[in-house]
């Protein structure tokens, strides 16, 4: 019993020894929780401290890779490369030297050493500079802390590698002092072709135009791609990435496919430049190729002379942004009118001539063609055709009044039909609005002469690209497709927006069509454009000659100078059409005369020469003619 009263007693004394120790580790436990749950409410370090042993974090944009412009065969329009700004931290391991008693001299100045090889190294890359003073920009930087050396301006990957293998820059980072920043430029390796059309997008901190121009401003949504973002920590060692934070990556932007060919564009460039390099008198020129069956544009130059400068650039796009009266090519217009409503039933109708003199509107020159035709001819009489080849003022006006005096709404509202009353969408902004006079208009007088005039090509205002996709239409059997220059969307290489061909409108009947371009045939083998009569193949078209105004409405200045727009549109061959075109010059305040048969009829001629050289539509031709 003893024994046993013992061993009990022995046990209670134990489990009291550890009830005691619970409750004293269970009163430190709810004391630190407690303690720790103030800390985390209640305390606050002094503000050096914290700073000091908290490292401090910055977020940092994670900038996409644009997208590329492709032409229609994959070739690179416009692309996005890295280049690298080298700089330096002259501060590396200079402390850890410092603090090294025995050997840190020695190490310094090996250090300093290398940093005088290196230099020599940086004056072949960065010449603006000598060996010399770079060594001197390294110590002083050295000497005062300076963790930022800036050497040259930025470099491309390949010389960014060879600066990698500088003594110095060849070790690490931290030994070393490299700080190469990457950053991304927009490189046009076609330099000046169709460089109005792939455009530019600037920072938006810029004063100086438009931010975003051409296909590079409007598709900037997609080529510019998301932004990521992280954040940084600040280490001894620099800033590091903070893994306790979330991490966006960047999606890169996508490619857009374009319809331009740049070889046909290289061959349009060159046919229109070289026919107004020399040209003095000229402020600017534009030339649009499509392709009749799609709407897809193929090549689309702008060459423009801004202020001062001697050359021509791209730097305006003219064939989207100017709308101009368009002279005789407009005439096109009124005679699709009059065969489409019944009242002309063949080109071959006849009208009188009445000595030139628009019946009825007394406020229009006499028509001087006319009086050649009826002195030539001995006749009063002159056929729709023969009108149309020789392109007189006369005989397209008296159509217009002759046949819609009475309703002139019809004749406006023909014009809506054909789509020359609107700025569609395009794929590039800026299409300028046409300007369409009406009798409906409060704000103006209507009068016969409005509509004399409208029928013979002005009063009204188009864009060079409203007046090639009403010719287009006329190509292609009286379908009027719309003008296009993304041909899609791509993501590596796999399409993820086809875009493509869209019919806008059918304007007129195939037989319509057909009988006009009969017409427009008879204009370069007997008329206005016979400098086109011998291309390569036949083209049909139509001259056109304007003129700008200037203040109160005069088409002369003081001087007697006009401003002249001399344009040539059709489409090739006329037969069997496969692109149209349009080309329109103009002028400064001159003296001389740009007619649309001339400039503008011999670039299209040399570029449907040279296009009649590579274009696989035209081997049949060219194997027929062996």
């Amino acid at each position: 019993m003893d024994v046993s009263g013992n061993i009990k007693k022995n046990r209670d004394r134990i489990g009291v020894i550890l009830y005691v120790i619970y409750v004293m580790l269970l009163l430190a436990s709810v004391l630190l929780f407690v303690k720790i749950v103030g800390i985390q409410i209640f305390f606050r370090p002094e503000p050096k401290i914290a700073t000091a042993l908290t490292p401090t974090s910055r977020a940092r944009t994670i900038e996409p890779v644009r997208g590329n412009i492709i032409d229609s065969k994959g070739r690179l329009l416009a692309m996005s490369c890295p280049t690298y700004q080298i700089a330096m931290d002259c501060t590396v391991r200079r402390e850890e030297f410092a603090a090294d008693k025995k050997d840190g001299m020695e190490k310094e100045q090996r250090w300093l050493e290398k940093a005088r090889e290196l230099s020599v190294e940086l004056a072949k890359v960065f010449p603006e500079k000598t060996s010399d003073q770079y060594y001197k920009l390294i110590c002083d930087g050295r000497r005062n802390g300076k963790k930022y050396l800036k050497f040259g301006k930025p470099v491309d990957r390949n010389v960014y590698n060879r600066i990698k293998t500088f003594p110095l820059f060849n070790e690490s980072r931290y030994k070393g002092g490299l700080i190469a920043e990457q950053k991304n430029i927009r490189i046009y390796p076609y330099g000046k072709l169709a460089r109005r059309t792939i455009g530019f997008v600037r920072d938006n901190s810029s004063s100086v135009g438009n931010t975003h121009v051409g296909l590079e401003g409007k598709f900037d949504y997609v080529l510019h791609g998301q932004e990521g973002k992280e954040w940084l920590k600040v280490t001894d060692y620099g800033r590091v990435q903070d893994n306790d934070s979330t991490r966006t990556r960047a999606e890169d932007g996508k490619d857009i496919r374009t319809t331009i060919n740049i070889d046909y564009q290289d061959i349009a460039f060159r046919a229109l430049y070289g026919q107004i390099q020399e040209e003095t008198d000229l402020e600017g020129a534009c030339l649009v190729l499509m392709e009749s069956a799609t709407g897809a544009i193929r090549a689309m130059v702008n060459l423009y002379r801004d202020g001062d400068n001697p050359d021509f650039e791209e730097v305006s796009n003219l064939a989207i942004g100017r709308a101009i009266e368009p002279g005789s090519v407009f005439k096109t217009v009124t005679l699709m009118q009059v065969l489409s409503d019944g009242y002309v039933k063949s080109l071959e109708d006849l009208i009188p001539t009445n000595h030139g003199v628009i019946k009825g509107v007394k406020t229009i020159p006499q028509d001087v063609h006319i009086l050649d035709h009826e002195r030539i001819h001995k006749t009063n009489t002159i056929s729709v055709i023969d009108g149309f080849k020789i392109s007189s003022n006369y005989v397209f006006g008296t159509l217009a009044v002759s046949n819609y005096s009475k309703k002139p709404m019809r004749f406006i509202e023909n014009i809506h039909s054909y789509k020359l009353a609107e700025a569609f969408d395009f794929d590039l902004a800026g299409l300028a609005a046409p300007t369409i006079p009406s009798p409906k208009d409060k704000n103006r007088y209507w009068s016969m002469s409005d509509l004399a005039v409208m029928g013979y090509g002005y009063g009204t205002r188009e864009t060079p690209l409203h007046i090639l996709s009403f010719y287009n239409a006329i190509a292609n059997k009286g379908k009027m497709m719309k003008p296009y220059l993304v041909e899609d969307i791509e993501k590596d290489g796999v399409v993820k927006n086809r875009r493509g061909p869209a019919l806008m409108s059918t304007i007129c009947s195939k037989a319509v069509a057909d009988t006009i371009t009969r017409a427009l045939k008879a204009v370069t083998e007997e008329g206005t454009a016979k400098r086109l009569k011998d291309a390569k193949c036949p083209v049909a078209g139509k001259t056109g000659t304007s003129f700008g105004t200037y203040e109160g409405g005069s088409y002369k200045d003081e001087y007697g100078r006009r401003k002249y727009q001399g344009t040539f549109v059709g489409f090739f061959p006329a037969d069997d059409p496969k692109y149209s075109v349009i080309c329109t010059v103009f002028s400064k305040p001159t003296s001389k005369s740009f007619q649309g048969g001339g400039i503008p009829a011999r670039a299209i001629k040399e570029l449907v020469n040279g296009l009649y050289a590579i274009d696989p539509c035209f081997q049949p031709r060219l194997e027929a003619a062996k």
